[in-house]
Order: structure tokens, then C-alpha cells, then sequence
């Protein structure tokens, strides 16, 4: 794609990096096939190209963000699809990631998406602060069906609607602290993310990753200061927000490598990991973390992909359950990891089924389900219907949105990964209903 920027626009490192993913683009157009808005909406300005085209006109022609660019770059669902399917190499994801900061420092939205976004950005990252919101949410549930009706209030309908009937009890395993690997055999140290939002809905998967590592001999790192990855804020254009987040999880796992070694930096949310493995070009242009981070980012892996990498002893029981495998975007398109779940999963005994159409989108796309709720649950009824299709007796996925977005429609349990994995080597067995 030709481009047109001026020399002063491009001493911008920001503008200057984005301008080189534009020339990438050759217009071809294989990226709509695998877009889920696309393919929902048929608008092709709700396609990546369709989406380039507007920020490269925002950004050439150095103008503010309008209410059309906006309302198309907002129903990106950041799944990065396109990537995976574009020859050209085009980095989708570091492109509209400067385009939602640039419409963040440049746009003023209604009162309120302003109100919305704002509330997410204050409570979803924090533990504390969300556990005592689902608290609340109890109160306003009976109301969803008249917010849903108001077109101002459908993110709060959506939010009302998604929020768990039963919250877990805090997980004492979410404290900074070491878990000993058992047995004589060391196979190495690891720390683990705590994060925000899953420690919160199910601090069970931390939990039975934990419990697994420590009986394959490996030792387990909670940071002393970890947090959320930053992600959340991160897609919503809140790039001071977003660095705050990666330089103290830079901090407190630089203390870890410095204070015994570290082989990985182990992570149970897909969608977490994809940020993290970004550390080092999302602070690249800071002197003082660009190669902290850049180590980091080096040492994060999901659970799956660590597991992979380990000589497992045979499973203890092999269960010969059906499971439907649904790979999630963070995953597949966003971490290029899609063989090892699902080895994993065989090599522990169970029937893997793969559902039609499984590089599209289940909606859930971080806050995507909350400030979208009509594409996310198109979106999520479509993946369902496949999922069931296989006629396995339970989903399995890598990522806790994905999890509570597939568990808000479908009829089987899902669960994460690491727990049938678990329950495979001597674990207990996840709950099925």
C-alpha cells in the first residue's frame, strides 16, 4: 500500500511503525474471509482491510478519530484472524492497537461509553474491586431485561447477564510465595501469573495448574507485586494504563529471575500470554525496560505450551472422554499456538473433537462482549452450534473469557485445559455439570 506520510509525522516512532505495516498491505482481500465481523456484518469497513484503509486516512492526513471510524475500529474484536491468514505479514494487531490509542487521545465518546469504559477500566484489572462488584451485580440482575432495552445501558444488561451466580472464595494460592516441586527429580522453576479477572471467576485453574506442576517436579513462583497483564486497558486505547501494568509484572518477575532463575513465565489465560509475549515492543521505546521487558516476553509461555515442552510421565488414568477443543483467538491466532493443547489432550486419553469453523471468534474478545453485546452473542450462538455439533461431552479451552462466554449458551460443561490434564495425571476430576 502506498503511503503519504511527512517526515515530521514520521519522527513519531508510533506513526513511523505504522506506516510500515501499512506498506505491507497489498489490498488482496484475504482477510475478510476470516474476519468475524465481516462475515456477521458484510460491511466491508467492518473487515481488517476495510479497517486500514480508515486508519491509515486518520493517520496520514493526521486528523482526530470521527464517529465512522470509531464505530468500526470499536467492533474490531482484536481476534487476529487476518494475521493468520495474511501473506503479506501485515501486524494487524500492533496497527489497531495505535489506532485505539489515537482515538482514545482524540475523541470524545457519549457520556455513556465514557461512563462504561471508565468503570471497566477501574474494576476488571483489580481482584478486590471486581470480586466486590459481582457482589453487587447480584442486586441489579432482576433489571437486565429493561437495561437491555435502553440503547445506552446494553453494556451494563450485558455485564448483568455474564456476572456468575456463585463467586469462588480467593484463592490462597494467589499469594506471593513459592511452591516446592515434589519428588527427588527437579524439572525446573517456573513462575505463574496470578492476573485479575480469572483469579476472581475461577481461581481454580491457577489452582490445578499449580497442584499439576509441583507433581511433575517443578517449582512454582507466585511474584511478590504481580498483577494484571494489562490487556484489558490495553485494547481499549489506555496505553498509560496498559505500560503501568507491563512494567511492574516486568519488575516482579525480573526480581524472580534475579532471586533464583526462571525456565518460563507460565500463564493460564491465553489472552493474557498474547499481551505478555508483546512487553517488548509495547515498551520498546523505554530505556529503562525495553530489554527487561524483551526478556520477559521471551520467557512467557501458556501452560500448554510449557507442559509440551516437559518429558511427562504416561497419564495415570486416561479418561476416553469426548472433548470438543475450542482453540481460542489468543491462542491460535494471537500466540501461533494450536498443536500442543490438543496432543496434550490425546496423550492424556481423551477423544479430541475439533468444531467447523474453529479460527472464528466466540465473541468474548476481552471487554468485547460487555461494549458489543449484539455482535459478541451472534458471534457466541454460532460458535455453540458447532461446538455441539461434535457431540463431545465437554468443551475445553485456554482462555477464562472464552470460557464464560461458550458456558453463557451451551448446554455441556466447559472447563480449561489444565484441568482434564490434571485430572488425567492423578488430579481430581473437573466438575461436569
Amino acid at each position: 500500500m502506498q503511503t503519504n506520510f511527512s517526515a515530521a509525522q514520521l519522527a513519531d516512532p508510533h506513526v513511523a511503525e505504522s506506516e510500515k505495516i501499512l506498506r505491507k498491505c497489498v489490498h488482496c482481500g484475504f482477510c475478510t474471509a476470516t474476519c468475524p465481523t465481516y462475515v456477521t456484518l458484510g460491511n466491508e469497513l467492518d473487515s481488517p482491510r476495510g479497517r486500514i484503509y480508515l486508519i491509515k486516512d486518520m493517520l496520514e492526513n493526521g486528523r482526530p478519530a470521527d464517529k465512522e471510524i470509531v464505530t468500526h475500529i470499536d467492533r474490531c474484536l482484536s481476534c487476529l484472524a487476518c494475521m493468520t491468514t495474511c501473506p503479506s505479514g501485515v501486524n494487524y494487531m500492533h496497527l489497531v492497537d495505535h489506532a485505539r490509542v489515537h482515538i482514545e487521545e482524540t475523541y470524545k465518546r457519549p457520556l455513556a461509553d465514557r461512563l462504561t469504559r471508565a468503570m471497566l477500566a477501574f474494576v476488571l484489572p483489580y481482584p478486590s474491586r471486581f470480586r466486590a462488584a459481582l457482589k453487587l451485580a447480584k442486586l441489579g440482575q432482576p433489571f437486565a431485561g429493561l437495561f437491555e432495552k435502553i440503547s445506552a445501558l446494553k453494556p451494563l444488561a450485558a455485564m448483568l447477564k455474564l456476572a456468575p451466580t456463585h463467586i469462588p472464595a480467593a484463592s490462597p494460592m494467589a499469594s506471593p510465595g513459592i511452591h516446592a516441586g515434589q519428588g527427588a527429580k527437579k524439572n525446573g522453576r517456573v513462575a505463574i501469573l496470578t492476573g485479575c479477572a480469572q483469579s476472581v471467576l475461577d481461581p481454580g485453574i491457577n489452582e490445578t495448574a499449580i497442584s499439576l506442576l509441583t507433581r511433575l517436579g517443578v517449582e512454582v513462583v507466585v511474584p511478590q507485586d504481580e498483577g494484571c497483564c494489562g490487556a484489558l486497558v490495553h485494547h481499549m486505547g489506555r496505553e498509560g494504563a496498559a505500560l503501568a501494568s507491563a512494567r511492574r509484572n516486568v519488575d516482579a518477575w525480573t526480581r524472580a529471575v534475579e532471586q533464583g532463575g526462571l525456565d518460563a513465565i507460565v500463564i493460564t489465560a491465553s489472552g493474557c500470554g498474547t499481551t505478555i509475549k508483546d512487553y517488548g515492543f509495547m515498551l520498546r521505546l523505554d530505556p529503562a525496560y525495553a530489554d527487561k521487558a524483551a526478556r520477559v516476553s521471551a520467557l512467557a509461555r501458556d501452560i500448554t505450551e510449557y507442559l509440551a515442552s516437559l518429558d511427562l510421565p504416561e497419564p495415570v488414568r486416561k479418561p476416553g472422554t469426548i472433548v470438543a477443543y475450542h482453540s481460542a483467538c489468543s491462542m491460535q491466532h494471537g500466540q501461533k499456538i494450536t498443536r500442543q493443547p490438543k496432543e496434550l489432550l490425546a496423550r492424556a486419553g481423551f477423544v479430541v473433537r475439533e468444531p467447523r469453523e474453529g479460527h472464528l471468534c466466540c465473541g468474548s474478545a476481552g471487554t468485547y462482549n460487555i461494549l458489543q453485546p449484539g455482535i459478541s452473542a451472534t458471534l457466541r450462538d454460532r460458535k455453540v452450534r458447532n461446538i455441539e455439533a461434535t457431540g463431545a461431552e465437554i468443551i475445553a479451552t485456554g482462555n477464562i473469557g472464552c470460557i464464560t462466554q461458550i458456558a453463557s449458551a451451551a448446554k455441556l460443561p466447559v472447563v480449561h485445559t489444565i484441568k482434564l490434564l490434571d485430572w488425567a495425571y492423578g488430579g481430581e476430576p473437573p466438575r461436569m455439570s
